[in-house]
């Protein structure tokens, strides 16, 4: 029998041990371009051990809750931000780190406007867009060696909404 995850609205302050949420809450930093834009600044910290940063693509195929999770990965040389180029949600999963090992997963559901930035070396899920046609813009290291590790769990876990 699966262990079950509940799907929890996503927050700054439940995310904070994983990533940075990406939105535009609260007030702009400062306005710019002639005072018709709010700039909400630096709202991510981008960590990369070697390498570059770069920007991609990634078409995501639809995914439907309750939702069997079986496996994690992370990227112990560098962060990684999915920004959605729509407003539709989309399923982030993370599980804390014991000596190398993901334990306890989490699972949030993304607001409209909102993208998120794992820190180098978080387990989570893969991207999981619960809307047909999502399209990410990923920031993420571009470099030489392996940057992708996986753990498949011994016994799935079923998210549910």
């Amino acid at each position: 029998m699966s262990q079950s995850i509940k799907v929890a609205p996503l927050t700054a302050a439940a995310f904070a041990p994983f990533g940075d949420v990406l939105d535009a809450a609260g007030q702009p930093d400062k306005i710019i371009n002639q005072g018709k834009c709010g700039r909400f600044h630096d709202r991510a910290h981008l960590d990369f051990g070697d390498g570059r940063a770069g920007i991609s693509l990634f078409r995501g195929e639809m995914e439907t809750l309750p939702l069997k999770l079986e496996m994690v990965e992370r990227h112990p040389d560098g962060s990684q931000a999915f920004i959605p180029m729509s407003n539709d949600p989309f399923l982030v999963v993370v599980a804390q780190d014991v000596e190398g090992q993901p334990v306890a997963p989490s699972a949030f559901v993304t607001a409209s406007g909102q993208g998120i930035n794992f820190h180098r070396g978080t387990w989570h899920g893969v991207l999981t867009p619960l809307s047909a046609n999502a399209l990410f813009a990923v920031v993420d290291r571009i470099g030489a060696g392996a940057n992708l590790q996986e753990h498949w769990f011994d016994q799935p876990f079923l998210i549910e909404a």
